[in-house]
């Protein structure tokens, strides 16, 4: 089995100084973040390279009028390296902006133009979520062919950032709710991977493992000691981040992200958030169908874990996440009762990248039921 290891050179810096001291930004680099960030970490340093942030050029996460407009703003002979700083949408536009403009955004995501690399790209993830900084997707919401608005996916190995930057230090600009919401998208990249029965690897499993781990020690100490102790923890975090992205570039995600992007790229939930409103009630269904094998390992690692016996483990995880932050019915995220039949056609039309990863099969009638009882 062919296995996909780190291609990115893995950096940690205790400082946004550090970080300028050894790549040194000048004229000819393209820092592509937020203003907050900006503001607190790059503008007292007076940097020399061009900067632009993407709020300016529109809200929520990436669609193709933001990137196209960004692409407007950046002439591609404009800049020879990416710095992207920030979240998951910073990374996934990042990446569109090292690549060769070989077609409009709406081709590059209907695989109707070429993915070339043309920039040296620099991942400086201030999350603890995506994994984005080590992964070769990029998202965005886009209009099928029916010009229904949809997520899709854009993957190519010339994606993956030859620089990853972790700095803990970034994270403390992040407000708790999008901390614990990123936190819990990132321990779903590491489960949804370990699960995964198409392309789970030794690889996959070494580092879903390790993010599960820290990611739930994390959880606990917030559960027990409260938010703030998060601060302490930040390190662990954004590691954890980062392998649960190498997890999932080996073995992909699955179902819950199958089944969210509809959701975030209609109500425009975050991604994270989207995930989570669908996390448990995926693993329940996994567990009433097919509760041996990996998803008895998964229950044994889970127990291990957070104590308690197999048959209490997702029970017991349900609990520390809810802990983290409340679980919402999808129906407080404007989701509505026509929306099951029509969001499990576009999962089966537009997200077979993801639905073949699933541990079980996934049925429109299985997708249905999930919706169903989410709502």
């Amino acid at each position: 089995m062919k296995e996909i290891l780190i291609k990115g050179q893995l950096n940690k810096f205790k400082s946004f100084e550090e970080f300028v001291k050894e790549f040194q930004p000048d004229k000819r680099d393209l820092l592509f973040t937020n203003q907050f960030i900006y503001d607190e970490f790059a503008k007292p340093l007076n940097l020399q390279c061009q900067v632009l942030f993407q709020e300016k050029f529109g809200a929520g996460e990436p669609s193709e009028e933001m990137i196209s407009k960004i692409f407007a703003a950046a002439p591609e002979d404009s800049y020879d390296r990416v710095i992207a700083a920030g979240g998951g949408a910073i990374m996934d536009i990042g990446k569109l902006l090292s690549l060769k403009r070989t077609g409009s955004i709406h081709q590059l995501f209907f695989k109707e133009a070429e993915v070339m690399r043309a920039k040296k790209l620099i991942a400086i993830p201030t999350t603890c979520g995506t994994g984005s900084e080590v992964t070769n997707i990029s998202v965005a919401i886009v209009k099928d062919a029916n010009g229904d608005t949809t997520k899709l996916g854009l993957v190519s190995d010339l994606l993956i950032p030859q620089e990853v930057c972790l700095i803990p230090q970034m994270l403390k600009t992040l407000p708790y709710k999008p901390f614990a919401s990123s936190a819990i998208d990132a321990l779903i990249h590491a489960v949804e991977s370990y699960l995964s029965p198409a392309r789970a690897t030794m690889t996959s499993e070494l580092y879903g493992v390790k993010a599960m781990e820290l990611i739930l020690e994390g959880f606990r100490r917030i559960g027990e000691q409260g938010p703030e102790v998060r601060l302490d923890y930040l390190e662990e975090f954004v590691t954890a981040a980062c392998y649960a992205g190498i997890a999932f570039l080996q073995a992909g995600c699955a179902t819950v992200h199958a089944m969210s992007f509809p959701l975030g790229g209609t109500y425009h939930v975050p991604h994270g958030e989207s995930n989570y409103a669908l996390f448990g009630k995926v693993l329940e269904k996994y567990n009433e169908r097919k509760p041996e094998g990996k998803m008895g390992e998964f229950k044994k690692t889970i127990a291990r874990i957070l104590g308690g016996t197999e048959e209490e483990a997702l029970g017991r995880l349900a609990e520390l996440e809810e802990k983290i932050l409340h679980l919402r019915p999808l129906r407080e995220y404007g989701f509505e009762e026509k929306d099951i039949e029509v969001f499990a056609e576009s999962v089966l039309e537009n997200q077979q990248r993801l639905v073949v990863n699933s541990y079980v099969p996934l049925t429109k009638e299985l997708i249905q039921e999930i919706y169903r009882e989410c709502y």
